[in-house]
């Protein structure tokens, strides 16, 4: 409190008024007020900040940095063991992009839940559910009723309206939304049109999560038989849809170029500078508000080093894949449309977790859920929110690989598709436990696995071996993810 500037009586009187105290704090300077609250507000260096980062990794704060190095080593070895040299080569890299983007989609969602401390075991087949009702739409001319069956149309359309129900009950308002498209898209019906198409997958993928979140947040189920169950319920009604052994193919030309196609040299510029001038954008406007606002902020030259390392990566990314990469007199050239799609996914969803309200709440729900519903958060509602964002990435992931693959079977979103999108998560560096871990996490341990496969099989590897590796390339990143938190509780101490 400032100093009185009446007599000792007067300023007795006035000793309880917090209105001179409010307007002094306000009047104060932001590093003052930081100050008061504890806040380191020292300016670091460049040094600093290197011995700062050190400590942290020394402390068991990995990050992603095992599965980049992993990501580095990999790329050297099978660059080695392919004495063709087809492995290196930009066909097959911009080929690698494409195979693995429907899987790092499907982990990207899965992050949202592994955050909190839950799982989603049936992320893959409500993938796969997702394809099969946007697949089989384009093959019955836009007649779901007929294709499905009047019973099982019914039935499909009062799941969707319990749907919107359950989420009207757990306030998810976007969920509700979807849902209610869904049922619009479902009852009134479309001629076969792919956007529309692709929208009703989405919507499908929210109607899942819908339900699993109810059942997992508000009934108290526990995650993991919940959503294993649904994985095999899902299955069912996959091959309900599609018949044992049957597949249907996806002939239209906007689905088939989701996986499949590739901007125009001009286009994968102009990605180039949006992405590079955007992450430029962010990172110096971050800098920015920390130290307008009195808080330790990066050095400049380190903030300025971080962007050029960044945009010169982009740079080469982008001029290589540019060039004519197809066999023969086949042109094929410029940036996969995974690529924008990847990114625009892993952007907002790094937004939604470090710049809003919503995504503070999921770490702490993550890190200590009683504590998070002492301080008033609405767990529940976190905890079911988080499975239908889970369920919308599996449903966008599953329009990617059925458009790579051309066609969707009954199989669709089982076997491997769940294994390696958890695997993704927990290989770029989410914690199993909860609280710790980012979208780009899933982006990296996506890369990582689609090189082991890729590169496994140019090598001729049989089955057996993939399998193998990519086990233990999982279990290692458990084990490193166990072993950070033990050095960082004991760091804590």
């Amino acid at each position: 409190m400032a100093a009185p500037t009446e007599g000792p009586e007067k300023a007795d009187l006035n000793k309880t008024d917090p209105e001179p105290a409010g307007a002094a704090e306000r009047a104060a300077p932001a590093s003052a007020r930081a100050a008061d609250f504890g806040i380191d507000t020292t300016a670091k260096s460049t040094s600093e900040a290197v011995r700062g980062y050190l400590t942290n990794l020394r402390n068991g704060d990995l990050g992603a940095l095992p599965a980049l190095l992993g990501l580095l080593a990999l790329f050297i070895l099978f660059t080695a063991l392919d004495g063709g040299g087809t492995f290196p080569s930009l066909l097959n890299l911009a080929n690698l992009l494409q195979q693995g983007a429907g899987q790092t989609i499907i982990a990207m969602g899965l992050v949202f839940v592994l955050l909190t401390g839950e799982i989603d075991l049936a992320a893959g087949t409500a993938s796969g559910l997702a394809a099969a009702v946007m697949a089989l739409h384009l093959v019955a001319g836009g007649n779901l009723l007929g294709a499905m069956g009047t019973t099982v149309f019914i039935m499909f359309a009062l799941v969707v309206v319990l749907a919107i129900a359950l989420a009207l009950l757990l306030r998810i308002w976007a969920g509700a939304a979807f849902s209610a498209v869904a049922l619009i898209l479902l009852v009134i019906g479309f001629p076969p049109n792919p956007w529309l198409q692709m929208l009703m997958a989405v919507c499908v993928g929210v109607v899942i999560g819908c339900l699993t979140g109810f059942l997992v947040a508000k009934v108290g189920m526990p995650s993991f038989v919940v959503t294993l169950a649904l994985f095999i319920a899902w299955q069912g009604v996959i091959l309900q849809l599609i018949g044992d052994g049957g597949t249907l193919g996806l002939r239209d030309p906007v689905l088939f170029n989701v996986a499949n196609g590739n901007l125009s040299t001009l286009w994968s510029w102009v990605l180039f500078v949006v992405a590079a001038g955007g992450y430029a954008a962010v990172l110096l406007n971050r800098q920015a508000s920390r130290r307008r606002l009195g808080l330790v902020a990066q050095p400049t030259g380190l903030v300025l080093l971080k962007i050029a390392a960044v945009v010169v990566l982009a740079a080469i990314a982008t001029l290589l894949l540019t060039q004519n990469r197809g066999p023969g007199s086949v042109v094929i050239s410029g940036v996969p449309y995974v690529v924008p799609i990847v990114l625009v996914l892993m952007v907002a969803g790094t937004f939604v977790l470090d710049r809003t309200r919503f995504g503070r709440h999921v770490y702490a729900v993550g890190g200590n859920r009683e504590a998070a519903r002492r301080a008033g958060i609405d767990v529940v509602r976190i905890r079911a929110t988080v499975f239908v964002i889970s369920a919308a990435f599996a449903a966008i992931g599953a329009i990617v690989y059925s458009s790579k693959v051309g066609s969707v079977s009954p199989s669709a979103g089982g076997g491997n598709t769940l294994l390696f999108a958890v695997g993704a998560a927990v290989i770029g560096g989410t914690s199993l436990f909860g609280g710790r871990g980012r979208i780009s996490n899933a982006v990296i341990g996506g890369a990582v696995l689609a090189t082991v496969n890729n590169g496994l099989g140019l090598l001729g590897m049989p089955a057996s071996v993939v399998f193998l590796v990519n086990g233990v390339v999982l279990l290692l990143a458990a084990g490193v993810d166990v072993l950070s938190r033990r050095r960082s509780a004991v760091s804590v101490r």
